[in-house]
């Protein structure tokens, strides 16, 4: 067989294939384009919907992009179908091909699975801090894979969902007790130094009034009293706070003239024999 029969019996088998597959194909590229952008419209109106629920923006997001692909999976199946192309095989091997995926990515999956009972179950919010997975700091975003915190030497702590359910979780909300202490000589003023203290925390720009701040005897030694001194403060304030009121009950101690406890001086017993 000669080369121009060769081609001639192509180009009979190519014009064969495209009167008998090309309109399939055409109206299968049709479908697949509708199905693009009734995805689109079908994900807008579902976004619209998801905001009126205000549900948090990553589930949000998720539920959105999720309504997307069904319908654009949809029409793929429609445009398979024009094709003539048998489902059910398809379909098996999908599952097969999904079961394998999922085996592989069980880690990314556990912090799917995660992401997604932290934004149903909601035991932090954006902006509140926490203590988690062996670090804190203020929640910055929670996403579907992850949990990002912001450090109070401004670095970002990113944690894995599946890090943070199912284990031990502090909640500080937006707000810290600071647990500061001053001594005072056992001769002092105590009600002097009490009232003093009340004073320093009161005139503090960073104090709240609302939890009221903790002042009292905290604990009696030999030549001294030991007062607690726990304000609430915002947590960003939390660093700056605790100097700002020592300092405060410093000025406000010499100014009233309230003693510190002087050390013990110890007494060397003589050697025994």
């Amino acid at each position: 067989m000669s080369q121009l029969d060769a081609l001639d019996q192509a180009r009979v088998a190519l014009v064969d294939l495209l009167v008998r597959f090309g309109p399939k194909a055409l109206v299968a590229i049709l479908i697949l384009v509708a199905g693009f952008y009734a995805g689109r419209a079908a994900g807008g109106v579902f976004d619209k919907w998801m905001r009126r629920l205000q549900l948090e923006p990553p589930l949000r997001l998720l539920l959105v992009r999720t309504a997307r692909l069904v319908v654009l999976a949809l029409f793929l199946l429609m445009a398979l179908q024009n094709l003539g192309v048998d489902l059910v095989p398809l379909i098996a091997g999908i599952g097969v091909a999904g079961a394998g995926i999922a085996l592989a990515m069980q880690g990314v999956l556990g912090n799917l699975a995660a992401g997604l009972t932290i934004i149903f179950t909601r035991p932090f919010r954006v902006g509140e801090y926490v203590a988690m997975a062996g670090v804190d700091g203020r929640v910055e975003s929670i996403d579907l894979f992850t949990t990002t915190l912001s450090h109070a030497d401004r670095s970002i702590v990113v944690v894995p969902n599946r890090k943070i359910v199912g284990e031990i979780l502090h909640n500080y909300g937006d707000i810290r007790q600071l647990d500061l202490q001053v001594s005072v000589a056992r001769s002092a003023d105590l009600e002097g130094a009490l009232a003093a203290v009340d004073e320093a925390v009161g005139a503090s720009a960073h104090a709240l009034k609302d939890p009221a701040p903790i002042i009292g005897v905290r604990s009696l030694g030999d030549n001294s009293i030991s007062i607690a001194v726990m304000p609430w403060v915002k947590w960003a304030d939390f660093a700056a706070a605790g100097g700002e009121i020592n300092r405060a009950i410093v000025a406000r101690f010499r100014a009233a003239g309230i003693e510190y406890p002087f050390p013990v001086a110890t007494r060397e017993l003589p050697p025994l024999g």
